[in-house]
Parts: structure tokens; C-alpha cells; sequence
């Protein structure tokens, strides 16, 4: 069994805030696997379901960021769920939007949700650390992640959440290097189209003009003309015996 937690804070006021980008994913995660309804259970909101042939459940904790470690520990122990069985997705400053990185273990961060989960389940568990950029000073990090996405955010945060959802079986069978590689392969900006090449032009000689290989067909009838012209000249010049008139 795994634990699929979303980061967030509840309410209708919080919903589209940056710092809620981890109950935006658990959303995904529950609609694109048809998972169970939601319902109230260990101070949160919980749907289960079934993921690349595994049980999963899907947690969003009620308790507010700040104690978003109360809810999965009881869920921890209620299930028997080890730490490394737990997969929490959340907001990274440090990441620029849209990008995404795995890892297991580490530090909180500054990262209160994160510093919670620390206190009551340990820090073995997997993260998913979903880019939301920062500001450009870190006084301003408080009121930046608790405010709304902008209008223009919505070009990589769709394809982000549905990535993320579509590719979870790969991090539920513990292939993290492979999800990482689907979703960036998702997100990732087309090519910019290559400019057509340039046909090849070969020059002639110097004044006259690009060489195409045959000499132009006016530039034969001008010869043709002259060679004409001489041998008319020539011809009233001579004699019916071949020897120039006197």
C-alpha cells in the first residue's frame, strides 16, 4: 500500500494559491484514476483506488500546512505504513514553475508542511517537488505563495497536474527516474522549427552572374547571331571564287 499526500491548506480562499499546488495534484491523481469519493478520516480528506496494480491512498490534510504532519501520522499508524511508502507532493520555491524533482529523504527546507511531517513520521519519505518560482526577495515568500496563480500560470500548471497524475504508476512501482523523465518530457517546450536550408549557388566567373552549370540560352542565340552576321559580311566581301572582290 502507499500514502499519496498533497500539500495544502483547506477552504475556498486557499484553493488556488501556490502553496496549494499539492492538493491540486491529489485532485488530479483521484480524478484520473477513478478513485473513490472523497471523505473525512485522521483530520483530513482521503479516496482510495488502485494505481499501476496497488493500493494507494490519497491524502489531503485538513489541519492547515503547519500541522499537515498530525494527519498523516495518524494515518501512518493506522495503516502500518512505513515512511518510505509515503509519497507527499508539494509547492518548491527553489524550482523554477513547471519543473518537477524526486527524491527521498532530506531537509525541510524552511518548507513548514515538510518540518511537520519530519516531527511525527520521520524523514525517509518520498518527495515530489513541483516548481512554483520565488520572488525576489525572500521577505516576500510568505505573501507570494499563499496568492493565487496568474492567468498565464495555467499554460504549464494543467500539463503539469495531468502529467504528474498519468505518470504516478511509475513512481507507485518505484521507478523515480522514469517518472521524472515522463513528466519533464511532458512539460518540456516543443523545438523551436529548424529554418528551411538555403539551395546551394555556385558562382561563375567574376561579372557573370551565378553559374547554373550550361551557358544561358539568350547568351547562345547572342553568338549564334554574331557568327552569322560575320559570315554574311564575309561573304559580300568575296569572290565567286572564294577570293575577296576589288
Amino acid at each position: 500500500m502507499r500514502l499519496v499526500v498533497g500539500l495544502g491548506n483547506p477552504g475556498a480562499g486557499y484553493a488556488r494559491n501556490r502553496h496549494n499546488i499539492g492538493f491540486m495534484a491529489a485532485d488530479e491523481i483521484v480524478r484520473r484514476h477513478a478513485f473513490s469519493p472523497w471523505r473525512g478520516k485522521f483530520q483530513a480528506e482521503i479516496a482510495d483506488g488502485t494505481v499501476g496494480g496497488e493500493k494507494v491512498i490519497v491524502m489531503k490534510p485538513l489541519t492547515y500546512m503547519n500541522l499537515s504532519g498530525q494527519a498523516v501520522g495518524e494515518a501512518v499508524r493506522f495503516y502500518k505504513i512505513l515512511p518510505k511508502d509515503v509519497i507527499v507532493v508539494y509547492d518548491e520555491i527553489e524550482l523554477p514553475p513547471g519543473k518537477l524533482r524526486v527524491k527521498q529523504g532530506g531537509g525541510h527546507a524552511g518548507h513548514n508542511g515538510l518540518r511537520s511531517l519530519d516531527q511525527h513520521i520521520g524523514k525517509d519519505y518520498w518527495r515530489v517537488r513541483l516548481g512554483v518560482g520565488r520572488p525576489a526577495t525572500k521577505e516576500q515568500v510568505a505573501n507570494y505563495v499563499l496568492h493565487d496563480f496568474a492567468k498565464a500560470d495555467e499554460a504549464w500548471l494543467e500539463p503539469l497536474l495531468a502529467s504528474v497524475a498519468a505518470h504516478l504508476p511509475l513512481l507507485v512501482k518505484g521507478n523515480e527516474g522514469g517518472f521524472m523523465n515522463k513528466v519533464t518530457l511532458d512539460i518540456a517546450p516543443p523545438p523551436a522549427p529548424k529554418p528551411p536550408r538555403p539551395a546551394p549557388v555556385t558562382s561563375g566567373p567574376a561579372g557573370s552572374g551565378p553559374a547554373t552549370g550550361a551557358a544561358p540560352a539568350d547568351a547562345d542565340a547572342g553568338k549564334n547571331a554574331l557568327q552569322i552576321a560575320l559570315e554574311k559580311a564575309k561573304a559580300k566581301l568575296s569572290g565567286p571564287n572564294g577570293t575577296e572582290s576589288s
